[in-house]
């Protein structure tokens, strides 16, 4: 059986996707995955994918592409050679998989199924409704279920990657705590000061710490590790960035796509959570972490990407020693 699983959006919502990828896995003899140039990355550390085909779709994302006719008819051509028996089309609570169906449907793809709030015409010929609440990890593997493909037994239903390569050579030897700073979305990140902060004190409290961050973020994590931490700003492709999260004691960060990826290395995170999307939905998925900030603040469930409330209080009330505390009590609960 040839099969498609769509997850079209980041980083983050393609390895929330994993799980369900390895139920299509289980009865798939062959699995590829279409996602957008965000997600790409992650895509290519799922375990149960055999290939990968990239498109930005005009529907999805904050810098969407144009609608190109074109570009559409090469898509629907490409995905009719391939022939694919099924596909399941993954997205997040807030979007629609219609779109995306459409060109399924015309690319002649076999039996197409998606969780759709919206009434599907004869778009999808398995429409799932998830149930309230679900994080989106378990909404993806419920949605999977539902067109027949049930989470594997002994499958725990965690987030995974590849495995990793070692990373010491960057970090270091010994223990040591990460931090990583950035966030896609301003509205998610922590303060520059505030993080600096954190770091201070968590080397102070004995801890060492490594900071991380994309290529363009390399002057945040110069200015939050402050001298103090090793800097591995822009010095980390994302296979590279699992290993260092994986040998981590723990991940400091914000709801942002290395949260996900730490999960999936199984490494307890302190969440600094901006409440502009549900934590129940979006927090670290499967492993022990300690939620930070204000989570009924006059931002819950705008999906704002820019604070829209002045002085950013759902984080920056959140202080550095608030950290370290979160930090302790993981290490302590988890020695």
């Amino acid at each position: 059986m040839k099969a498609l699983v769509v997850r079209l959006d980041s980083f983050g919502d393609v390895l929330l996707a994993g799980p369900a990828v390895r139920a299509v896995a289980a009865r798939g003899t062959h699995v590829t995955m279409l996602c957008g140039p965000r997600g790409e990355p992650a895509a290519r550390l799922l375990p149960g994918v055999d290939e990968v085909l990239v498109w930005p779709a005009p529907w999805e994302g904050v810098d969407p592409p144009p609608v190109r006719a074109a570009d559409v008819d090469a898509l629907v051509r490409r995905l009719r050679r391939a022939a694919f028996d099924v596909a399941l089309v993954l997205t997040s609570f807030h979007q629609s998989p219609l779109p995306t169906a459409l060109v399924l449907r015309l690319a002649g793809v076999g039996r197409i199924g998606a969780d759709s709030a919206d009434a599907p015409g004869s778009l999808l010929d398995v429409r799932h409704r998830r149930l309230p609440g679900r994080h989106e990890a378990e909404a993806a593997l419920d949605t999977a279920a539902a067109l027949g493909f049930p989470q594997p037994p002994g499958d725990d239903g965690r987030l995974r990657v590849l495995p990793p390569p070692d990373t010491v050579a960057l970090t270091g030897d010994g223990p040591y705590v990460v931090v990583h700073p950035g966030a896609s979305a301003p509205a998610r990140a922590w303060s520059p000061g505030r993080c600096a902060e954190a770091v201070a004190l968590l080397a102070d409290a004995g801890h060492r710490v490594v900071v991380t961050g994309g290529p363009g973020e390399r002057d945040l994590t110069r200015r939050v590790g402050g001298g103090t931490a090793v800097d591995l700003g822009g010095r980390t492709e994302p296979r590279t960035l699992a290993g260092v999260l994986r040998a981590a004691d723990v991940v400091v960060c914000g709801n942002t796509g290395p949260a996900h990826l730490a999960a999936a290395v199984g490494t307890p995170v302190v969440s600094l959570f901006a409440p502009v999307v549900p934590a129940e939905r979006w927090g670290p998925y499967g492993v022990p972490s300690v939620l930070l900030g204000d989570q009924r603040a006059p931002c819950a469930d705008s999906r704002a990407r820019h604070c829209p409330v002045a002085g950013h209080p759902c984080l920056d009330e959140v202080t550095g020693q608030d950290v370290v505390q979160a930090v302790r009590k993981l290490l302590e609960e988890h020695a």
